[in-house]
């Protein structure tokens, strides 16, 4: 198995279904790494060396490890209710939201939801938002005016891999954008 392909596992397992490699996440989604590299040596090769390069090559920085590297989690995009420690912080005044053509119609009728995850993924800049929509067949970028959103109220975190996240952006703070 690849890299990436063991890379994209380590995701599900830290994102969605830890019990799948039979390890539990604490309050805060970290895992035991020895028992993370063990419940996944059960059906691929993999050492604490090659985590280490997946942490590090990871071009979305999708991982964390603790300071002596003993637990690791994923920084977001959770559909487990875990607690990854987030600071609220002031947004930019305009953050964006890529996706693909085929949910325009559910967002122009319900605004930004997170769906199976805990939180609506934003970016910081459209041509990021653009790669994430181009991922969900022909893109669409909505532009999202945050700043006035945490004005009216609305909290804003923002991960250690820089994505911009909230529980919900409702319509009349999105403005489609051709991508």
């Amino acid at each position: 198995m690849s890299l990436k392909e063991t890379s994209k596992f380590i995701s599900l397992i830290l994102r969605h279904k830890p019990e799948a490699i039979g390890i539990t996440l604490d309050e805060h989604g970290w895992a035991n790494v020895n028992e993370l590299i063990e419940g996944i040596s059960k059906t691929q090769p993999i050492d604490m060396a090659t985590l280490e390069q997946i942490v590090a090559e990871d071009e979305k920085q999708r991982y964390s490890f603790n300071e002596d590297k003993t637990l690791i989690r994923a920084n977001q995009g959770h559909s487990i209710p875990v607690d990854v420690e987030l600071e609220e912080k002031e947004p930019p005044e305009f953050l964006y939201h890529g996706t693909g053509e085929k949910y325009v119609a559910s967002i122009d009728v319900q605004g930004l939801i997170p769906k199976s995850r805990l939180y609506v993924h934003l970016s910081s800049d459209s041509d990021t938002a653009k790669k994430v929509g181009q991922r969900h067949g022909s893109p669409v970028i909505y532009v999202v005016n945050s700043g006035r959103m945490f004005r009216d109220g609305y909290i804003f975190y923002q991960s250690v891999n820089g994505v911009w996240l909230t529980k919900k952006v409702p319509l009349h703070y999105l403005d489609k954008q051709e991508a």
